[in-house]
Formats: structure tokens, sequence, C-alpha cells
């Protein structure tokens, strides 16, 4: 005897309940350069893991780590009055 297959959830898994929402989007928005910047970082230190690096190498891990913080920090100054759900009074 063979199953009955439904689509069901074929058919739910691409719902409009599930795509991401307007705060959600927006919020991706604002960590962009965060990510980028991590990105870059992640790419300095794997053009490095094959070899010994060179002063050329370590200076780019260090100007990547540098951009890195500063947008995270940039990221923080732009949230900064902006309260999040659930977090401490």
């Amino acid at each position: 005897m063979n199953p009955i297959v439904t689509v069901q959830d074929a058919v739910t898994a691409f719902a409009d309940f599930m795509e991401p929402t307007d705060a959600e989007l927006d919020a991706i928005e604002r960590e962009m350069p965060v990510i980028l910047a991590d990105v870059d970082l992640l790419d300095a230190y794997i053009t490095t893991l094959d070899r010994t690096p060179s002063e050329l190498d370590n200076r780019r891990i260090r100007r990547a780590r540098r951009r890195a913080l500063a947008a995270r920090l940039a990221v923080l100054n732009q949230t900064d009055g902006v309260s999040v759900p659930g977090g401490a009074a």
C-alpha cells in the first residue's frame, strides 16, 4: 500500500505570514553595513588560512577589523534612542 501524501506543507511553506515583516526588513537594512564589514573581515582572514600572513595581510586584517568595529559603533549610535521591546527598563 502506498501512502497518500498531501501537498499542504508545500502550499503553506510559502504563505504570506512566513515572509519577513517590514520592521524585520528595516532592521536588516540598518545592520547591513555591519554585515558587509564582517564579510570583509572574514575575507581577510580566509586569505591567510593557508599561509603565514605577511605584513600586508596583517594590515588588511587590522583595517577590516577597524571597519567592522566602526560599523558596529555607527549602528549602536543610530539605535541609541530606539527602545527594544522586551528590554530592561
